[in-house]
């Protein structure tokens, strides 16, 4: 009797299937008699779905395949056969038992489905970005739950409302934390740093230390903000994108951030992504000096005005702010990649991972000696280029 209701619903399925050529991911709601344990998407990709039924009269439970309507290849999955029907399109219209070799975007959909299904949430009450990328099995459980802790703060709620926001925090979630770290300590560390190099000649170039600072407080966030690794929710490009488009979108944004199950990065990737962020950076750097010279040479004619015997020299605005635009480029970038991409990512988070307090501490400590250490190579640097000199030579020159 077993055999023949299973059967007996099998096909009943199998009907109803031939009436509707696709089948949605289901709607989590209240707990029901319908428990899924795999579940189905509309992609060609193992369409594939059990559910566990059991029946009023409390008898033995049974487990009953559902349909999916899908093209391509079973893979040499064991079916029921058909039962009646008839219906259009491929010949997949009976029940498919799930192989051994599902793939990982399979495993993403149903970890993704699941947490959702345990929080009483909805696929449509998700951002539509979200939604596609759990849908197509870009997204593990672990990236959901995330997205549903952020939701509880009403300021994550609205940062998670901007695309490049969102993918940055459910990346990781101590993210603003870091930023805040960045910025809060960026004017200390470089100022101190300003004066270990100067010493006794700190106050005779304070309009270059502070071109110094200004420029390290524009150039901060996105120091922190570019190479911060992300959980990519970008959609798929359109089909007339070029080559050079097509490769830095298969880029990812940290050189070295881990991939997500069912993602890979090969080394060419890793690779476009220090240029990628490297060219942004440029730009950054190249217009936050741009900020920083302007002022400071309008501060430097306001106290000639004022005293006219002064001797400092306005600062060369083209050359200052091109050379700061390629330290960003190359020093900043691979130091910033390096930090969020192995230091925190992976030695840091893995260890502490449920000690927030901790690793937001050590975190702390990171980036403020890395904030210090950029602070006395960029000095190192401009006098190397020229477009710093010290206050001796200044005067020799004079």
């Amino acid at each position: 009797m077993a055999m023949a209701a299973c059967f007996l619903a099998a096909g009943s399925l199998s009907s109803s299937a031939a009436a509707k050529p696709r089948i949605h991911l289901p709607s989590f709601q209240s707990p029901s008699p319908f428990q899924t344990l795999r579940l189905s998407s509309s992609s060609s990709s193992s369409p594939v779905s059990f559910r566990h039924l059991t029946n009023r009269q409390g008898l033995l439970p049974l487990f009953v395949p559902s349909v999916s309507l899908g093209g391509g290849d079973d893979g040499g999955i064991n079916r029921f056969p058909p039962s009646g029907g008839g219906g259009g399109g491929d010949d997949d219209g009976g029940e498919v038992f799930p192989s051994d070799g599902d793939n990982a975007g399979d495993k993403n959909r149903v970890e993704a489905m699941m947490v959702l299904a345990e929080a009483g949430r909805l696929l449509e009450s998700l951002p539509k970005d979200l939604a596609v990328a759990i849908q197509e099995g870009r997204i593990p459980g672990a990236v959901v739950s995330r997205f549903l802790e952020l939701e509880k703060s009403g300021m994550m709620r609205w940062l998670l409302q901007f695309g490049a926001f969102k993918e940055r925090l459910l990346a990781d979630d101590l993210f603003l934390a870091k930023i805040g770290i960045e910025c809060g300590v960026g004017i200390f560390t470089k100022t101190a740093a300003e004066y270990e190099k100067r010493r006794e000649n700190f106050f005779k170039e304070l309009e270059i230390v502070f071109a110094d600072v200004v420029m390290a407080i524009c150039a901060d966030f996105m120091l922190v903000f570019l190479p911060a690794p992300t959980v990519s929710l970008r959609p798929a490009l359109a089909g007339t994108a070029g080559p050079v488009a097509r490769f830095f979108y298969g880029c990812p944004d940290n050189a070295f951030q881990t991939a997500l199950a069912g993602t890979s990065y090969s080394f060419v990737q890793r690779l476009g992504s220090v240029v990628r962020n490297g060219t942004k950076l440029f730009a950054v750097g190249t217009a936050s000096s741009l900020i920083g010279t302007v002022v400071t040479n309008a501060l430097i004619n306001a106290k000639k005005a004022v005293d006219s015997t002064g001797e400092v020299e306005n600062v060369p605005i083209l050359s200052t702010s091109v050379g700061y635009g390629v330290y960003m480029a190359i020093s900043s970038n691979l130091r910033y990649q390096i930090l969020a991409g192995v230091i925190e990512q992976r030695i840091l988070e893995p260890l502490l991972h449920q000690h927030k307090l901790m690793l937001s501490a050590i975190c702390f400590a990171v980036r403020t000696g890395n904030t210090y250490l950029g602070s006395l190579l960029w000095v190192d640097y401009a006098r190397m280029i020229g477009i710093q000199k010290a206050q001796e030579e200044h005067n020799e020159l004079a």
